[in-house]
């Protein structure tokens, strides 16, 4: 079978070869005599214009006929511009290789006959094509997918043309400027160009196709095959077959200039597959730690796998159509680190990553990566255009020995010397510096830098075209908005392009332009300076030196306080940022942070401050400056307890030695729970949500409550309301009200713990627990606005706020009272709390005269404070005008005692008299669910307990209300509002009745007897008095004699079909109109029904505070 295949693939390539010959042999002879049209041709514009736009749309295989015909009947001359534009886009509807072999022979017959004029021309268009996409003219905000859609358009349109000139390379159309050679050489220089300058293997998809369709003529083999190494005879008659259409050393070229790229695509694969797992394990990694991968990373490693296989694909095809070797991919090493998940946290048994603890160098994954994770230029930016002559190997060992890292920190003290000793000389000019200050010149003038010496002192202008030039200036103007790290690094990639002495000189003049309120880019703009260090080392070096020339100058400057400020503190954090960059050497920034640190004072604090902050944990924690900096650091704190500093300096001393150094942190000792009690917390804590409350009661329901631990533990999470999200309260009490008519013994423990947490908070007054206070009233006013408690329980709690602890249960002003201090108006806030939750439910009965009574009290309380603040004052403001809007706000404590006075005696002469109290006890709902007997022993302890205590509220047990009495039937006023539902459903059904009014009133008119002649009947019959006979049914004929309706009384036997029928829908009558009444009631109680569980709703969703009566 594979014989069979090959012998077809080489008698197709025999017959494209013998096709070509042909066709290459007329066309070279048209170079020396051009061909003429047999007939004298047309010139006419018509057709001339017919044939361009023939062109224009198609030179398939379907319009090759009639092209060939038109052209050997025309002139053509004039019109050769544009029929070579038309040409342009005429090849881009060429699919299929018959489309192509038909542009092909069209282009031939159009160079036969002008091969001066056309085929220059021709060949000029095919090429703009066929050009390779620019180097930097990316637009700033393109997206990545932006670029990917414009290269697959590239693709699409640049295949079929490439085939086409590959074609025209053969057949003698396209062929070398000395016309020796074909066009094998302009080929190879045309993928060269295409392949080159496309660092994102974009183009690799034009390579295939090149190979696959051409590798016989072109490489000397059929794709899928191997050369072989012919012999003797066998390279005379390949010479003599292929030498005709592609000479012998443009396919041997050819051949090696696939073969190397080939080499280099399968080397960007293995780094591919290499960062891949790397990212792989980094996720896992992610994942154990924090239980979950971020969004952010997710996208990322979904983008690298997706451009993995894409590239993956890509190598697979060429290997096939070269019939080279797959590339090595190495498999994920098998000793990996292993990582324990325990109470301990996490823990590392081998590998070389550090925990992320205290003893790192670095806050967080995210920021090592920023400092750390730099892309390599070469794998964006063609070698060349880097100046890289060979590949630096990166696998060399860096083994540190201890003998390693004292000649390492020997070298430092050194370096730190000879700073010192510079810096000594430097500072003899002091006085002539400052003598400039105070002119006020504080512009530094900078010594000329060792590495922009080296610039050739030529012009800009003469070193950089008007092109780079202006790309420079786009560049340099989108480099303040590149704000992360793609567009910076896409910046850097940029840079790479344009690079050049006049443009690094260029650049370093930039750096040192920064506006000094920008302190935010300085980090990006690190990194944009690190990516190009490595392979532009005086970049780097002429940044830093730059900024120890502002170092120095700002040090003598260090009089002018204020107008340097903003100076000094982009010199640190541009020094700090390159620090943790290893762009500054170490030993230059710890001779800073010791200049620093001999004259420390003024300025000097602020600096220090920002450099520890900038640069201190990475210093402290790396390898060769650990020791020299923690020295520093020890004469810092020495210096700063000898020295006097105001408070601001001390604390942001403080701030930044803690944040360069943080103290040492045991583990966090994680609670072993069992898993019904992790799982009840996870439901409430995590779950709960207002559109999973049916769920998690569900679930809560199906647990076992017969076991007291799991009771006890879903009574914890249910009091213990502070661990809650605070707007999720309601939807807690929510629950606990759905749970009342299943468990009712769970929901009295309930609210005798939240009352027992709210008066333990009253009686210990720790600020710690001022927020579970807060939650656990808010959560008390919740339950009752779901009916889980009576207003007495929150009457009780109110007026114990403002007594408790207090002699006789009177607040006075100037009394102390140890667990309520003057200046503490914590029990304000949690009254007020409680009536902003449920204080719109006294609008109106008991619990409306027992807020009125209330208010006054708690207003007079406020006034035994001392001086309100603010928030305080506004607090209970609004909290008062939203209850009671037309209440005077009493300004004096006199005034509010005046007015709880007299409340208090209008209230004991109502109980003398035996009056008002049982309308004042509670909302009246409460009060119906109890017997009379309790009312009497409640009503008469409550008269003893005012007789020798007139100012103390009432304390009684609070009652836990359970279900109202559901109505049992239609009362009598639904009876009486049947007539007037009856006859609205009547108007509803007739206006629904699409007949016109002439025929209503017809309709009407013959069956419905007119008013006067219903009450002449009536009163005849009465005063005849007659009756019926039982076996005869009376009928009353309606006539109409002229204008006027006459009645005629018929006797009709109660046998007969028409009594019998007439009583039959009688009957039916009544029973619909019972039928009727039965369904219009039960309409009238559904939609109150209905009402109810709305107003519910809006209450669970929304909050609304109402109470409402059934």
């Amino acid at each position: 079978m594979a014989t069979q295949q090959t012998t077809s693939k080489d008698d197709s390539e025999l017959s494209k070869r013998q096709r070509r010959l042909a066709l290459r042999e007329i066309n070279l002879a048209a170079y020396t005599n051009p061909e003429s049209p047999s007939k004298a041709p047309d010139s006419s514009l018509k057709r001339h214009t017919a044939l361009i736009k023939r062109i224009r749309q198609s030179m398939a295989y379907e319009n090759r006929d009639q092209i060939l015909k038109e052209l050997e009947t025309l002139t053509l001359e004039k019109y050769l511009d544009e029929i070579v534009g038309a040409i342009s886009e005429g090849v881009l509807k060429c699919k299929t290789d018959r489309d192509v072999w038909s542009a092909v022979e069209v282009i031939s017959a159009f160079h036969r006959r002008f091969p001066k004029n056309f085929t220059p021309a021709v060949d000029s268009s095919l090429l703009a094509i066929l050009a390779p996409p620019a180097k930097v003219n990316a637009v700033p905000g393109q997206s990545a997918e932006q670029k990917e859609k414009e290269d697959v358009a590239r693709i699409t349109r640049q295949r079929p043309v490439l085939r086409i000139c590959a074609e025209l390379g053969m057949v003698g159309v396209w062929r070398s400027e000395d016309g020796t050679k074909s066009g094998g050489e302009g080929v190879i220089k045309l993928l060269r160009d295409l392949l080159s300058h496309d660092p994102s293997l974009s183009s690799l998809p034009l390579l295939i196709t090149f190979v696959k369709s051409f590798a016989r003529p072109y490489l000397g083999t059929n794709a899928g095959e191997a050369a072989a190494e012919p012999t003797p005879s066998e390279a005379q008659v390949e010479d003599h077959e292929q030498g005709e259409l592609v000479e012998r050393e443009t396919r041997e070229k050819l051949r090696r200039m696939t073969e190397n790229y080939y080499d280099t695509v399968s080397k960007k694969l293995v780094q591919a597959h290499l960062k891949l797992q790397e990212q792989d394990r980094k996720n896992h990694e992610a994942y154990i730690r924090s239980g979950e991968i971020f969004e952010d990373r997710q996208q990322a490693y979904e983008k690298m796998t997706k451009n993995y296989e894409k590239l993956l694909s890509s190598v697979q095809s060429l290997s096939e159509v070269l019939s080279l070797p797959m590339p090595d991919l190495p498999k994920e090493s098998g000793h990996s680190e292993s990582i324990i998940l325990g109470d301990q946290g996490l823990s590392h048994l081998g590998g070389d990553d550090e925990e992320w603890t205290s003893t790192n160098k670095w806050e967080d994954e995210e920021e090592r990566r920023f400092y750390e994770d730099i892309i390599d230029l070469k794998d964006w930016v063609p070698r060349s255009i880097l100046g890289i002559e060979e590949e630096k190997k990166d696998e060399q060992a860096e083994a540190e020995t201890p003998e390693k890292s004292e000649d390492e920190e020997k070298k430092l003290e050194e370096e730190m010397q000879r700073l010192d000793d510079k810096e000594e000389t430097a500072t003899t000019d002091d006085g002539d510096d400052d003598g400039a200050s105070e002119t006020g010149s504080v512009t530094p003038t900078r010594s000329p830098s060792p590495v922009i010496s080296t610039l050739p002192a030529v012009p800009e202008e003469q070193q950089q075209s008007a092109g780079p030039a202006a790309l420079m200036t786009a560049l340099l103007a989108r480099l303040p908005d590149a704000t992360n790290r793609e567009l910076i690094d896409q910046a850097a990639i940029d840079f790479a392009f344009l690079n050049s002495k006049a443009a690094r000189k260029r650049l370093i003049k930039f750096m040192g332009q920064i506006p000094r309120e920008r302190i935010d880019i300085i980090p990006y703009y690190s990194r944009f300076i690190t990516t190009l260090n490595k392979y532009m080392p005086d970049v780097g070096a002429g940044v830093v030196e730059m900024l120890e020339d502002q170092f120095r100058f700002l040090q003598k400057r260090k009089k002018i306080v204020k107008e340097l400020e903003n100076s000094r503190a982009k010199n640190v954090a541009f020094l700090s940022a390159l620090t943790k960059h290893r762009v500054v050497p170490s030993h230059l920034i710890l001779h800073i942070f010791k200049v620093f640190l001999d004259d420390f004072n003024g300025p000097n604090v602020g600096n220090v401050a920002r450099l520890l902050e900038g640069c201190g944990r990475f210093l402290l924690r790396s390898e060769d400056t650990k020791r020299k900096m923690a020295e520093l650091l020890g004469v810092m704190k020495r210096k700063q307890s000898l020295q006097h500093f105001d408070e601001r300096q001390m604390l942001m001393l403080e701030n930044a030695f803690y944040q360069c150094n943080p103290p040492e942190r045991g583990p966090r000792e994680v609670k072993q729970r069992d898993p019904m009690d992790a799982f009840i917390r996870h439901l409430v804590y995590d779950v709960l949500s207002k559109k999973t409350v049916d769920k998690v009661l569900r679930l809560l329901r199906k647990l076992h409550w017969e076991d007291p631990q799991v009771v006890h533990w879903i009574l914890k999470v249910f009091t213990k309301v502070w661990k809650l999200r605070y707007a999720s309260i309601s939807l807690l009490a929510m629950l606990a009200c759905d749970l009342k008519q299943y468990h009712p013994d769970f929901c009295i423990a309930l609210v005798d713990q939240v009352l027992e947490d709210i008066r333990r908070g009253l009686e210990v007054n720790i600020f710690k627990w001022n927020q579970r206070r807060i939650a656990s009233v808010k959560y008390l006013a919740e339950l009752y606005n779901y009916r889980f408690i009576s207003s007495n329980i929150i009457f009780d709690t109110l007026w114990l706020l403002v007594t408790f602890g207090h002699p006789d249960g009177r607040p006075l002003p100037g009394q102390p009272v140890p667990i309520d201090a003057p200046d503490d108006f914590f029990r304000v806030r949690l009254v007020c709390t409680i009536l902003d939750a449920c204080g719109m439910c006294f609008e109106k009965g008991a619990g409306a005269q027992r807020l009125d009574a209330f208010l006054p009290f708690f207003l007079m309380y406020v006034h035994c404070k001392e001086a309100m603040p603010v928030d305080v004052d506004f607090m209970i403001t609004d909290t008062i005008e939203a209850l009671r809007p037309k209440m005077a706000m009493f300004k004096t404590y006199d005034e509010a005692a005046a007015a709880v006075n007299e409340i208090f005696r209008v209230q004991a002469q109502k109980m003398a008299d035996g009056s008002g109290v049982s309308g004042y006890d509670s909302d009246g709902d409460d009060d119906e669910e109890r017997p009379d007997v309790e009312d009497e022993e409640e009503d008469g302890d409550r008269q003893q307990e005012d007789e020798t205590q007139m100012d103390r509220p009432e304390e009684e047990e609070a009652p836990v209300l359970l279900h109202q009495p559901e109505p049992t039937g239609p009362s009598e006023e639904d009876d009486a509002e049947f007539a007037k539902e009856l006859a609205k459903m009547i108007s509803d059904a007739g206006e629904n009745r699409k007949v016109d009014r002439r025929t209503a009133m017809t309709m009407w008119e013959s069956t419905v007897m007119p008013g006067n002649l219903r009450r002449r009947r009536d009163s005849v019959n009465l005063e005849n008095g007659k009756s019926e006979p039982a076996d005869v049914m009376k009928f009353t004929l309606l006539s109409k004699k002229g204008n006027r309706p006459q009645t005629h009384e018929l006797n009709v036997p109660a046998s007969s079909d028409l009594a019998t029928q007439t009583h039959l829908a009688q009957l039916r009558e009544q029973q619909e109109q019972q039928d009727l009444k039965r369904l219009v009631l039960d309409y009238g109680q559904r939609e109150e029904e209905e009402d109810v569980k709305s107003l519910e709703t809006s209450i669970r969703n929304r909050g609304i505070r109402v109470n409402y009566g059934r």
